[in-house]
């Protein structure tokens, strides 16, 4: 099974992450992105935070698909920014990336059953 690693920063992010699943409270923009981009792991998930002006709070999502990396964010109107226990247990799936996508995220759908899903198949 794989980790699921439930971190309400992606700073909290450590080497030996490699892999997991990274839950994070943390927005989906490209500063976000790049401590995704130097752990590595399966599959990021961030908050959309509103997604915003030229879709700053999303835009990591394309930079990580730019290395082969899944990316997706959950809604801002769906879990608390900042807190990764209400993005996995609240979070509804906005965005993601076309490399999530080719995981089995699913837009639109609630997060948890598909982390659950894809942690298992992942072994």
């Amino acid at each position: 099974m794989i980790a699921i690693r439930v971190i309400d920063s992606i700073t909290e992010l450590q080497p030996a992450d490699a892999g997991c699943i990274a839950l994070s409270g943390s927005h989906g923009g490209l500063s976000s992105a790049r401590y995704a981009l130097a752990v590595r792991p399966l599959l990021s998930v961030f908050n959309d935070a509103g997604i915003g002006l030229d879709d700053a709070g999303i835009a990591g999502l394309a930079l990580l698909q730019t290395h082969g990396l899944a990316a997706c964010a959950v809604s801002h109107k769906s879990a608390r920014i900042g807190q990764a226990a209400s993005t996995f247990g609240d979070g509804v799936v906005s965005c993601a990336n076309d490399a999530a996508l080719a995981l089995g995220i699913r837009l639109q759908q609630p997060l948890q059953p598909q982390m659950d899903n894809l942690s298992r198949r992942h072994t």
